[in-house]
This record gives structure tokens, C-alpha cells and sequence, in this order.
């Protein structure tokens, strides 16, 4: 339902109301549904003023509606402080323009609901809560506020010093006490509608909708400081049949977060057919992001036409990743397609990662792969992007195309030269490695990787290799351009790579050599149509590789 047509609702249900605005009669205890079904909590005893607590009344008008057989919940304009709000079935949560559902300070006020771990970043406290219910909706131009503020203290950590900055987050000077989180539960919901309306000062999660199916979320704002410790914006989770769209999300921890799990049963259901659009996303942690908890499986993801943004330009205000897909706990992903995304100052534009983390429910499909990726730009960025599995636990069949990134942190000599440990248990995130030996894209034990049009920038005191490729099989580079790195080293760099095909590549300007090739496991690398003429050679390659084991043709070299 739209606000027009919550609007017309309720001017047809005021036609017909007699003694009572907006929501029939009330004699006795007794409600009588006027013509429209629109009811108010002012109607059962709300008062509106931000200090009485008009949570009671808020359910009473709830419960009234739902009994009636459904209709419009509609709260006027007014700061009702409530506890638990529970929605039932047919039921239209309505805020007017200047009605806010302001979240009490004292947890006390809010029911406990069972199912997850009470001591978990989302435990069993909730402002909004909807559980086994259909046909409900939250829509209006109004607002929930959670006051998140009043549920932190200073955490009085230890500063970061300055070289370590890279590595912080804004939001571990505080920490939480108890809190309510999420903030909005809606859990086994079919047909679940959220539009228009604010969502703000959450503090833990501010809406996770739970094994929910046909979800329309579309026009909200989510909006928590960058400071607000675990404050993500939705969660979705275990969800099938999902559009997101027109929303502006700005928040301190993941902004758009799938993920798979189930606190209230054991297998998680498989999440699927989920459309996320025309977003503007703000974060100091994750921009898009499916993962941390990858139990189940993800299928038919679609990620397109956003803006994603970090908080704010210091290293410790900057997203971890604007673009983040994790396996890490025996699930899998297998269909992503994420277009037309800009992408500026997070500290790694774009991380893929499989995992060993934990495996409670073994699955025949797990794994991490039919990843596409096109259009992406991307500015300001610290940190590198990474693609990594594990041994014996390869990512598979990733395609990047019409990639841009721009790196503004140049890489020092020392960091060429990197060992990097494959902390296959590590929570995932692009800063799990350190500083990685490529400046621009990192990739390791990956089957099946294909790189369109891909192009990146650096500045001038830039010491690493643009792109590194390890343990990559089935590898396709169509077109690649990059600034030249300091002292002549070769923008790409291929250890043990088998299946390789390079074309449409240049050098930059005083490379040493477009490539650097090396592992004793290295086979089958071809090179054509590529421009190695600001080189010196086309090619460096190692004594340890098989001298059948690469091939050039049609290649452009040095006069």
C-alpha cells in the first residue's frame, strides 16, 4: 500500500466514523472496524508526547485490526514511545509525516522473543517484531527511531597509532551494553512490504527480515552514525523472491548484508532470486555484502545501478569493502550478476573470498562461483582487491568486466616481496591479508577467471605489480591497462597459472616487462595482441618454468 492509498483509506474510513477520528467506535472495550478498517493507537489510549509509553496502546490497535480481518494501523502525527511492537497478519503499520515509534531506553520495555542467542549481535529484543504472519506492511513517510545512542558507552581502548590506521574502525571506540537488536524482526513473513518509511538510531542491527518470502523494500532510509558498533541496515537473511530498490542507506556496519543462518530452526533455507537496485549506500564497514554467516546456499543474486560511498574520507571512517562475497561456512553461492555500481573511498573496492571457517550443515553444492561483475568504478581506494580461495577449495567461474579502479595508497618496496598466509578460519574481510604484493587486484587458488576491460591507477611511488595471479587456472585477460610501479616492476605477475590466454594487453611506460611468470607448476600461458613497446621485454621468466610452457604471437615489442 502507497501513501495515496493508505491516504484514500482512511478519508473513506473518516467519512463514515461517528464519535471516534479514523477508526469506528469503542464502547465498553469493544471496536467496531469503521467502513475503511483504519484504526489509531490515540483511539485505544496512545498519547503521543515521547514520555508516556504507548507501546501497549500501539499493540491493542494492531491486534483490533487484525481481528477485524485487517486494515490500516494509523498513527498521526506524534512521538509514541513504545517497547515491542508485534505485528499480526493483513495489517498496515501506517506513520504519518511527524509520527515516530520512539524506542524506549529501558530494555526492560521490550519482550523477549525466542530463537537466537539472547548474547548475539541479533539476540531476542525488538522495537518491531512480526513472526509466522502474511500481508503485512510498514509504509508512510514517518519515522522509527531505536535512540541507538543510549545503548553505547566509550569502549576507552588503547589508541591506534598512525601506521595502523589502514587496519581501525571508528565504530570500536564504543561498545554496546544490552540493546535491542535488530531493531526490526520480521521473521516467516509472506508478502512483506516496507516503503518510505526512516529507519534510524538502531542499536544493533536495524531490519533483518528472516526466511521471509516475496519481500518488496522500496523508498526507505536507514540512517546510524559511523560510530554505532554492529549498527547494519538490513540483513537480509534466508529470504526468496526480494526487491530492493530507491533506497538511501547510511550506516556504521554492513549497509546491505545476505546472509545464512537460522536461530529459530537448524538448516537455513536457501536464499534466492533476490533483486537489489538503484540504491545509494553509505558505510564505514561493507557496502553490498553476502556473508559473514554462509551456512546455506545464495542463488540468483542481482546487484545493480548504486552508489556506494564511505562514511567519511579518514582511512578509519572508510568501508572495509564496498563490494563484498564470503563463503566461509560451508554454503555456497553459485549466480551473482552485480552491473553499473560507482564505488568511492572504500578501503578495498571488491573482495572475494571462500573459506574454512566452519561447516555445520555439509552440502553437496558448496562452494563460491558464477560470479559476474560489470561496471564497476572505483575511487580512493587503500587497500587491494582480492579474489582468494583456499588450497584445495578453489573460487570458481569469476568474470570482471569494464572494471576501473583507482588506488590512492601507493605500496612500498618491502610489500613486493610479501608472504601471504592463507588463514583459511580468518574472518574475511579485505584487511585479513595486510598489505598485499599487487596493487591492484590479488588472486589466488581460483579455477575458471576471465578479466574484460579492466584498467587501474596508482600513484607514481607505487612498488608492486598491478595484478597477481597464483594457483589461477583457466585464466582469460581480454584487455588490460595500468600506470607504470617504480623501478620497472612488470604490472602483471603469474605464479603456477595454468590455461592462461593474455591479449589486448599493454605495459605501461619503463616496464622491465608486461609479465612476470614463475612456479614450477606453470603451463600453457599464451600471449597475443599484446602491446609490450614501452617494455623491455615482453615476458620475464623464471629458470624453474618449462620452456614449452609459455608462447607469444602477434605480440607488438620494443624497436
Amino acid at each position: 500500500m502507497n501513501r495515496r492509498e493508505a491516504l484514500a483509506l482512511i478519508a473513506t474510513s473518516a467519512a463514515f466514523s461517528t464519535g471516534v477520528a479514523y477508526g469506528g467506535d469503542q464502547r465498553n472495550g469493544q471496536v467496531d472496524a469503521s467502513p475503511g478498517n483504519v484504526f489509531t493507537p490515540r483511539q485505544f489510549g496512545a498519547i503521543g508526547d515521547g514520555k508516556v509509553l504507548d507501546s501497549v496502546a500501539i499493540n491493542s490497535a494492531i491486534n483490533a485490526c487484525n481481528k477485524a480481518g485487517g486494515g490500516v494501523v494509523y498513527c498521526s502525527p506524534g512521538k509514541y514511545l513504545c517497547g515491542t511492537v508485534e505485528l499480526k497478519s493483513n495489517v498496515t503499520l501506517y506513520l504519518e509525516a511527524g509520527a515516530v515509534i520512539l524506542g524506549s531506553t529501558d530494555v526492560k520495555q521490550y519482550t523477549p522473543k525466542s530463537g537466537p542467542d539472547p548474547n548475539s549481535d541479533a539476540g531476542q529484543g525488538h522495537l518491531i517484531y512480526a513472526r509466522d504472519v502474511e500481508n503485512v506492511s510498514i509504509v508512510g513517510p514517518g519515522k522509527i527511531d531505536g535512540q541507538g545512542h543510549s545503548f553505547w558507552t566509550p569502549s576507552n581502548r588503547t589508541p591506534v597509532p598512525d601506521n595502523e590506521r589502514w587496519s581501525d574502525a571508528r565504530h570500536l571506540d564504543w561498545k554496546p551494553n544490552a540493546r535491542i537488536s535488530p531493531m526490526v524482526e520480521l521473521v516467516n513473513c509472506t508478502n512483506l512490504r516496507l516503503e518510505s518509511i526512516e529507519l534510524t538510531g538502531a542499536s544493533g542491527w536495524t531490519l533483518r527480515p528472516i526466511n521471509c518470502t516475496r519481500v518488496f523494500i522500496q523508498g526507505i532510509i536507514i540512517t546510524n552514525p559511523a560510530i554505532g558498533p554492529n549498527t547494519d541496515g538490513i540483513d537480509l537473511t534466508g529470504c526468496q523472491h526480494v526487491l530492493i530498490s530507491d533506497c538511501f542507506i547510511d550506516t556504521g556496519d554492513d549497509a546491505i548484508c545476505l546472509k545464512s543462518e537460522n536461530p529459530y530452526g537448524n538448516t537455513p533455507r536457501l536464499s534466492k532470486n533476490i533483486s537489489v537496485t538503484n540504491c545509494i549506500i553509505t558505510s564505514s564497514t561493507n557496502g553490498f555484502k553476502i556473508g559473514t554467516a554462509t551456512q546455506g546456499g545464495f542463488e540468483n543474486i542481482t546487484f545493480s545501478n548504486s552508489t556506494i560511498v564511505s562514511s567519511a574520507p579518514d582511512i578509519a571512517s572508510r568501508m572495509i569493502a564496498g563490494i563484498a562475497i564470503e563463503v566461509v561456512d560451508g554454503g555456497w553461492i553459485d549466480g551473482v550478476v552485480i552491473s553499473g555500481i560507482q564505488i568511492q573511498d572504500a578501503r578495498a573496492p571488491l573482495l572475494i573470498r571462500r573459506g574454512d571457517r566452519a561447516n555445520p550443515f555439509p552440502a553437496a553444492k558448496a562452494g563460491l562461483r558464477g560470479v559476474l561483475i560489470d561496471g564497476i568504478h572505483a575511487t580512493g581506494a587503500i587497500l587491494t582487491s582480492s579474489i582468494t580461495g583456499i588450497p584445495g577449495m578453489d573460487v570458481e567461474d569469476v568474470r570482471l568486466s569494464d572494471i576501473h579502479i583507482d588506488t590512492v595508497m601507493p605500496g612500498s618496496k618491502e610489500w613486493l616481496h610479501s608472504t601471504i598466509p592463507d588463514v583459511p578460519g580468518d574472518y574475511p574481510q579485505s584487511r585479513m591479508f595486510g598489505w598485499l604484493p599487487a596493487s591492484g587486484l590479488y588472486c589466488r587458488h581460483v579455477r575458471g577467471l576471465s578479466l574484460r576491460d579492466v584498467s587501474f591507477t596508482a600513484p607514481a611511488e607505487e612498488w608492486r605489480n598491478t595484478m597477481i595471479f597464483d594457483d589461477v587456472s583457466k585464466l582469460n585477460i581480454n584487455g588490460f591497462m595500468t600506470t607504470p610501479a617504480s623501478g620497472g616492476v612488470p604490472p602483471l605477475a603469474l605464479t603456477d597459472v595454468q590455461d592462461a590466454w593474455i591479449t589486448g594487453a599493454s605495459a605501461p611506460t619503463n616496464s622491465s616487462s608486461l609479465a612476470r611468470i614463475d612456479g614450477r607448476d606453470t603451463r600453457s600461458i599464451l600471449f597475443t595482441g599484446c602491446d609490450a613497446r614501452a617494455a623491455e621485454q615482453l615476458a620475464v621468466i623464471s629458470s624453474v618454468v618449462r620452456a614449452a610452457a609459455v608462447r607469444g604471437e602477434f605480440n607488438v615489442a620494443r624497436e
